[in-house]
């Protein structure tokens, strides 16, 4: 399927017009960045597992009812999904104190949370991507409450489906963030689930050793990280056919 021109290139993600109004096609690059990019590598492969993985979460909320951008997969790295206005704010689960909430509150890492925890960040790399209360984004009009409540409702079941699936292969959901975008029919609006799902937007945790499955291997230079990756795509029975053998990161300065 012939791409359209580039609207957007993001770090870990390219997006072209599609071949429909109302489309667009999403590309899966394999750049890796952390702490707001100031680290880079390109890890050969990991485009082609998060397209596969993503394809695979997308398919699974959309077979128990949440609605998201997903359409179909295309290729090894690119997805047909619905053009969307994405609300300026990242979606965060905990169900562990990990990363940036241990570091703030002073938890151990893998503390049980009691019940997860829904935060809201305002999506500015250059910001930092600061935490913003409910309050700011109705003030600031990035959402209503009607939407807040309905953010928080999706969010909940995509924890829901994505901890038991992971449970299922021997895998602990830490947290995850996810995007949400507006897709309208006329005046009509409906909140659906957009971007992606991969490990590069979730921490994944062996439940047994505890080794990190996720994009802090490469945040805290931990190992490969398309070995990590690989390891989720091979738990879940989505590893791409006859794939080539993943390469080592390269850094680049």
């Amino acid at each position: 399927m012939a791409r359209g021109k580039k609207i957007y290139e993001g770090k870990a993600k390219t997006l072209y017009e599609g071949p429909e109004p109302g489309t667009l096609i999403q590309y899966f690059k394999d750049d890796a960045t952390a702490n707001n990019a100031e680290k880079h590598g390109i890890i050969e492969g990991k485009g082609v597992l998060n397209n596969r993985l993503s394809e695979f979460f997308m398919t699974g909320l959309g077979q128990i009812g949440v609605p998201t951008h997903f359409i179909k997969r295309l290729n090894m790295r690119e997805q047909l999904i619905r053009a969307v206005e994405i609300i300026p704010l990242e979606v965060i689960v905990r169900n562990y104190a990990a990363g940036s909430m241990a570091k703030r509150l002073g938890m151990e890492e893998g503390t049980m949370l009691p019940r997860p925890i829904v935060e809201f960040s305002y999506k500015d790399d250059s910001l930092g991507d600061p935490l913003v209360p409910e309050e700011y984004i109705i003030a600031l009009g990035w959402a209503s409450q009607q939407d807040l409540d309905d953010i928080i409702a999706l969010a909940l079941r995509v924890n829901d489906f994505m901890s038991g699936v992971m449970y299922g292969v021997g895998i602990k959901l830490i947290d995850f963030k996810i995007e949400i975008g507006r897709q309208f029919d006329g005046e009509f609006q409906r909140l659906i689930v957009a971007d992606e799902i991969s490990p590069d937007s979730c921490r994944l945790w062996d439940m047994e050793t505890g080794e990190k499955l996720d994009k802090d291997v490469f945040r805290r230079d931990l190992g490969n990280l398309a070995d990590a990756y690989t390891e989720v795509a091979r738990r879940l029975g989505v590893l791409p056919n006859n794939n080539a053998p993943l390469g080592k990161p390269t850094l680049i300065n």
